[in-house]
């Protein structure tokens, strides 16, 4: 009896270990324990301070085994680069059977594979986001106009607090609303609180220790475990992106294009007597879902970092409202250009993004081919995890790499300069396709606010606890801000 029950088992952890020992020359990394390969050498709930202590102990390359799957995690600015950028193509691709992958349905731009639909499509995605003074209104025109309505919100907390989570996620969420579908909504309205409440909370699960064991132990896939709400959700948005999308093939005329749904639906008429067309309506609907999501969640997570920091910070504060005092003398409101002219205001954006660290772990990416990374043979397919994080902190790469520090990004002389280690929108072909969109609603909703507004840290509210809440976006801890107006300069 008890020899029928331990064979099995035998050959069962023989066979295993034989699968999931390191191939010869593959970057090393902990002892692999069968079954759950390396899930113990992981806090699931944040495992960024693990990947740093594996940093020290084997590496700025080394493996892990999740389940029986191996990923390597890549650390630091020389490996980085020799991946994202050196070997591109070779490092360009995305695993296709993970958590993220299975919600979307395998449609939209971020997590698509490496291939003619992924090229064609981010290729239609930057032209068209490029061109966009698509109808009356610039990109710029928008962003002031949105940041109006943060401003109405705020003149009603003069001399008291609010809480700007909602505020800034709305207002993020609407600038590439009207990228997307050519129109803004209120803050009240249905489509924009379900759709700003899913992507919460898929991004939670999604970086969290119920999408690790779902990608670690695919025999779990089908049970009713908390990892299912994402798969709801993305129906919900789906729906409501459809009757967006009916609604658009109504009213729009062909050839004139108001936004990015009509510029897709032109491309489609265009590619109509093409057999193998890339372009499609259930492929839409889940693009826009994709440029929505990394429009909204990762601008609104930099500006609560950027106002908990210009709080905490006011002789920062101070100096930016100086700056832009003295640039903006006599003009009604900011223009992108005028970041020229403000270095210290740019120095202390860029630093914010340093430090909110917004996709510590970039998305997932996944080899095209058998390919070396610094000495080390990596087969074609395995999971890539770049490690963010370990640049954006790298020693040697930063005058003050673990705090907060503008002179981050100011050369000498006080002018701006951007170090090569600054990369929170990831590197190569697969960074991240709304950077330009980023950086634009950034420098015009910061600087428009700290002309007419002071940002207090109230009394009342304790230590300041920067810590952020860990997902696939990082998110600072919920605070609240106290309102005062400025005299205007």
């Amino acid at each position: 009896m008890l020899v029928t029950i331990l064979l099995p088992l035998c050959v069962f952890f023989l066979f295993f270990n034989f699968m999931c020992r390191r191939p010869k020359n593959f970057p090393p990394g902990p002892t692999i324990v069968p079954v759950l390969g390396n899930i113990l050498s992981l806090r699931l709930e944040n495992p960024l301070q693990d990947f740093e202590r594996l940093r020290k102990a084997y590496g700025n390359v080394y493996s892990l085994y999740l389940g029986s799957r191996p990923a390597i995690i890549l650390n630091g600015l020389q490996a980085m680069k020799e991946a994202l950028v050196t070997k591109a193509s070779d490092f360009a691709g995305r695993p296709q059977d993970l958590y993220v992958n299975d919600t979307t349905d395998r449609k939209g731009v971020i997590m698509a594979d490496y291939g003619p639909s992924w090229k064609e499509h981010r290729r239609f995605a930057l032209m068209t986001l490029r061109n966009f003074g698509l109808g009356k209104q610039s990109m710029e025109e928008r962003i002031l106009g949105e940041t109006e309505f943060i401003m109405n919100t705020l003149e009603k907390y003069i001399g008291s607090t609010l809480s700007p989570q909602l505020m800034f996620h709305n207002a993020s969420s609407n600038i590439i609303c009207q990228v997307l579908f050519g129109k803004r909504f209120d803050y009240n309205d249905e489509f924009i609180k379900v759709i700003v409440q899913c992507f919460t909370e898929n991004s939670k699960l999604a970086n969290g220790p119920w999408a690790m064991l779902y990608d670690s132990f695919p025999m779990i896939r089908c049970l009713p475990l908390p990892f299912m709400k994402s798969f709801e959700n993305v129906k919900k948005c789906q729906n409501l992106t459809k009757y967006v999308l009916a609604e658009h093939k109504r009213t729009r005329v062909p050839g004139e294009p108001r936004d990015f749904l009509d510029c897709y639906l032109d491309e489609m008429d265009k590619r109509s007597g093409d057999d193998g067309c890339l372009f499609s309506e259930p492929q839409l609907s889940m693009y826009a879902l994709d440029l929505h999501f990394a429009g909204t969640d990762t601008t609104s997570n930099t500006l609560l970092t950027a106002f908990l920091y210009l709080m905490t910070h006011p002789d920062v504060q101070e100096h930016c409202q100086r700056e832009i005092d003295e640039v903006l003398k006599g003009k009604d409101q900011v223009c992108f250009d005028d970041r020229n002219n403000m270095p210290y205001v740019q120095a202390v954006i860029h630093e914010v993004q340093r430090i909110a660290n917004t996709v510590p772990l970039s998305v997932f990416h996944c080899t095209t081919k058998n390919t070396e990374l610094m000495g080390y043979s990596i087969p074609k397919g395995t999971m890539i995890i770049p490690n963010l994080t370990s640049v954006l902190h790298e020693e040697g790469q930063w005058k003050s790499p673990h705090k907060f520090n503008p002179e981050n990004f100011l050369n000498d002389q006080g002018d701006f300069v951007k170090p090569e280690a600054f990369m929170p929108f990831s590197a190569g072909p697969r960074m991240c396709l709304g950077e330009g969109l980023a950086r634009m609603e950034l420098f015009l909703i910061t600087v428009t606010l700290l002309r007419k507004f002071k940002f207090i840290w109230p009394e009342d509210a304790g230590e300041p606890d920067f810590t952020p809440v860990y997902g696939v976006t990082l998110t600072p801890k919920p605070y609240r801000m106290k309102i005062q107006l400025r005299a205007m300069h």
